[in-house]
């Protein structure tokens, strides 16, 4: 159930539908994308941390992607974390078949599951699961509307399988900052 906390100053998506995740196969959360003024995606979707709370468990230090962001947020286009055309269009490529199914199954899956289906939706989840096995969200998801159980495995036992949590959460692909600028990319 979602609580009041105040007036927001900034605009957050809440993406019940997954429309968004689906658009640009968002795989995981935390997730972010940069989009300008003009609207236009300058760092398409990747891992990002707004603190260290994760930190033991991904491995990821939050500070090289803040420092990033607001290097951008400063230098706008001539920031060196704008991603070129050529980068954007390959970070951006539409998905493999296999993908574009696992998101008709997962949509498929989702309104069984909310016409009271459960049971009927599960396989659909599955199904989605086996086609794009990279979108932790289905994952998350599916378990969270029926029950690990259904699935024969656990969410932990998932990232283990797949080499740990340093590999669920892949750091984003910064480049390195020259030096001086005080956004030297910590290892």
């Amino acid at each position: 159930m979602a609580q009041k906390v105040g007036r927001l100053t900034y605009t957050v998506l809440i993406d019940q539908e997954h429309v968004v995740s689906r658009l640009y196969n968002m795989v995981n959360v935390p997730t972010g994308v940069w989009i300008d003024e003009r609207g236009r995606i300058v760092r398409p979707n990747e891992v990002a941390f707004i603190d260290d709370r994760f930190k033991n468990f991904t491995g990821l230090d939050s500070a090289p992607y803040l420092n990033a962001l607001k290097d951008w947020v400063e230098k706008g286009d001539k920031s060196a974390y704008v991603m070129s055309q050529e980068q954007l269009e390959q970070k951006l490529a539409p998905p493999e078949p296999g993908v574009a199914l696992a998101s008709a199954e997962f949509g498929l899956g989702e309104q069984l599951y909310k016409a009271g289906h459960l049971s009927e939706a599960v396989p659909h989840f599955k199904e989605a699961q086996r086609l794009n096995p990279k979108s932790w969200n289905y994952k998350r998801q599916a378990y969270k509307l029926s029950s690990e159980g259904d699935y024969g495995t656990t969410f932990l036992q998932e990232v283990q399988k797949a080499g740990g949590s340093k590999v669920y959460y892949p750091p984003p692909d910064l480049p390195k900052a020259s030096a001086g600028d005080g956004l030297e990319k910590k290892q």
